[in-house]
């Protein structure tokens, strides 16, 4: 509820920093192409060093520059952490780092972090430490390993090799500070109706 003057029913979406996991059986390719979209991703520590070789090769090739352009991907941003690429000063114009506060918060750019992880148990004492819960990501060929995984997951909505996939009705919601109420779907209804206990007493 919202209160100044009164009291305001809300629905917030509030985003989030969602894990997306690839195991080591998941094909580099297939979990490349998707897990791009997803700004902190997880990678089993066999895979890791070639995962990462794979996400530099891509990352080489996106053109920054001015947002307004039309073949620019990436325009400006900033920050820090351990950077395996970049963190110099990308032309002489504007203000444009290839750098990351990444662990934690949503930035709205193109940033992103690749993790190491051992095994499951280490796997869920990383993915699920952060304040947001939103959605997540598995990557593997192992169905059994990919539903026990996303079960695992503090988060509203998990895709199994694929990502960003929707349908209207479905809801979508979260864990933590990710979202207040539901959006889509029936259950968004619910953010729009008043409920009513109605009692009778027949005469």
């Amino acid at each position: 509820l919202c209160a100044n003057s009164n009291l305001k029913n809300v629905a917030l979406e509030l985003g989030g920093k969602g894990p997306n996991i690839t195991f080591k059986d998941a094909g580099l390719e297939q979990a490349g192409k998707c897990c791009i979209a997803g700004s902190c991703i997880f990678v089993q520590e066999r895979i890791y060093d070639e995962f990462l070789k794979c996400f530099t090769e891509k990352s080489q090739s996106i053109k920054v520059g001015d947002p307004f352009a039309p073949h620019t991907f990436q325009g400006p941003q900033k920050e820090g952490a351990k950077v395996h690429i970049g963190d110099e000063r990308h032309g002489n114009d504007g203000y444009f780092i290839q750098n990351m506060r990444i662990m934690k918060e949503e930035i709205f750019g193109s940033v992103s972090v690749v993790i190491k992880f051992g095994d499951e148990e280490d796997l869920g004492r990383q993915a699920n430490d952060e304040v947001c819960g939103l959605v997540a990501a598995v990557f593997t060929k192992d169905m059994n390993r990919a539903i026990t995984t996303a079960h695992k997951l503090k988060a509203g909505m998990v895709w199994v090799n694929c990502y960003a996939l929707s349908n209207p009705n479905v809801p979508l919601g979260g864990y933590k500070q990710s979202v207040i109420g539901q959006e889509i779907g029936e259950y968004a209804l619910a953010n729009y109706a008043v409920k009513v206990n109605l009692e009778l007493k027949v005469m």
